[in-house]
């Protein structure tokens, strides 16, 4: 998965999915993995500050474990928040 995000002026941050039918052909699968982001990105949206987050599924996601899922995740707000924290403490 691809998580791409852009500072906003909101002061909060924001959650938009993109998972394709081509990406995950099965209903039951795309929705599993939606829940999974939402969910982790309610635990962590605190820690990143304003900014708005898309999370776009690739091929291939769907065969991953719900631990592989939230364990990159949780990688990708890290990094997300340390990136927050550089831009506002610079501003």
């Amino acid at each position: 998965m691809s998580v791409l995000a852009v500072p906003n002026t909101l002061g909060f941050a924001r959650l938009g999915l993109a998972l394709s039918r081509k990406a995950v052909p099965r209903a039951v699968n795309r929705n599993r993995i939606k829940r999974l982001v939402r969910e982790s990105f309610r635990s962590q949206q605190a820690q990143l500050g304003g900014i708005d987050v898309v999370v776009v599924g690739r091929r291939g996601l769907d065969q991953l474990e719900n631990r592989d899922i939230r364990e990159s995740l949780t990688k990708h707000w890290t990094r997300l928040s340390q990136r927050a924290c550089k831009l506002s403490s610079s501003s």
